[in-house]
């Protein structure tokens, strides 16, 4: 799985509406352990944490979906990309990889 693929995979857990879905999208996508953080949430620990996070997000969102906008970069185990949520927002995130899956996210709203 290539850097871009595994960082498309990541957005397509922010987009399934299904939790338990979503918790089978995040096994292959997140380790374990994985943290996640942006503005609105700090130090988000594992896959619950992560999911139930997502859905009280997606009750905001209402029928927009994330896309992956350009990856500007990837090195080592880390990687910067852009995001679009429909036309209603934006951000970057930084990914950090162990092996084929993301272990931590740290997003930034533009």
């Amino acid at each position: 799985m290539t850097t871009t693929d595994l960082i498309n995979a990541y957005l397509d857990v922010w987009n399934e509406r299904d939790a338990a879905a979503r918790e089978a999208l995040m096994k292959s996508v997140l380790t374990g352990d994985s943290v996640y953080s942006d503005p609105d949430y700090a130090g988000l620990r594992g896959h619950a944490e992560l999911s139930e996070a997502i859905g009280r997000a997606q009750a905001n969102f209402g029928d927009l979906r994330f896309a992956l906008g350009d990856v500007i970069g990837a090195h080592h185990d880390r990687a910067l990309f852009t995001w679009r949520l429909g036309t209603a927002a934006t951000g970057y995130d930084v990914v950090e990889f162990d092996g084929d899956r993301i272990r931590s996210v740290v997003g930034f709203f533009a």
